[in-house]
């Protein structure tokens, strides 16, 4: 018994002065130069154009729409980028002498195949979504038909809301 106690402290002992090692060399590691990432520079003279077109195949807004946003915010010569899901919608503010409707078209099929473009077209401004809660839920289509305020745009929005007869709501109270 005592000869297992003898063996056993001593491996104890050379695994202890082999595992610990009192003089550490410091890890290199070098960075290659072209792997850091490069800050994008817009030129302040350019002309930007501003594009909104249909995206068809996108599944999800924070894996597809997300995904489909940042890889035309890295194009270089875009200005911004903006992916409505909800919509189906990209809007892209571009460089007109360094990016193209076809290489916006093409950045988007590379992410993945499903992804389908239509309908680009330059815009004088973004169009606006409705954020409040009586449209979410509604096709583009029972948007344009809505009565309700809320879902119209704010140009269209001046005292043009249909109020019923017996309607007691301040807004149309005012019409009276």
């Amino acid at each position: 018994m005592k000869t297992i106690k003898y063996i056993l402290s001593i491996v104890i002992l050379v695994i202890a002065l082999v595992a610990c090692k009192s003089e550490t060399t410091p890890e290199v590691k070098t960075v290659d130069i072209e792997t850091v990432k490069k800050e994008k520079v817009l030129n302040p003279n350019a002309t930007y154009a501003k594009a909104e077109f249909g995206i068809e195949g996108m599944t999800c807004a924070i894996g597809c729409a997300k995904t489909i946003e940042k890889k035309l915010a890295k194009m270089d010569g875009v200005k911004s980028a903006k992916v409505d899901f909800d919509r189906r919608l990209a809007m892209v503010e571009y460089d007109e002498d360094m990016v193209t409707p076809i290489s916006l078209k093409e950045t988007v099929t590379k992410v993945a195949d499903i992804y389908k473009v239509d309908d680009i077209k330059n815009v004088e401004a973004f169009s606006k979504s409705c954020t409040k809660d009586c449209c979410k839920g509604k096709t583009a289509d029972e948007k344009a038909n809505c009565e309700m305020a809320c879902c119209k745009s704010e140009e269209t929005t001046t005292d043009k809301v249909a109020c019923k007869e017996d309607c007691k709501m301040d807004c149309c109270a005012k019409k009276a």
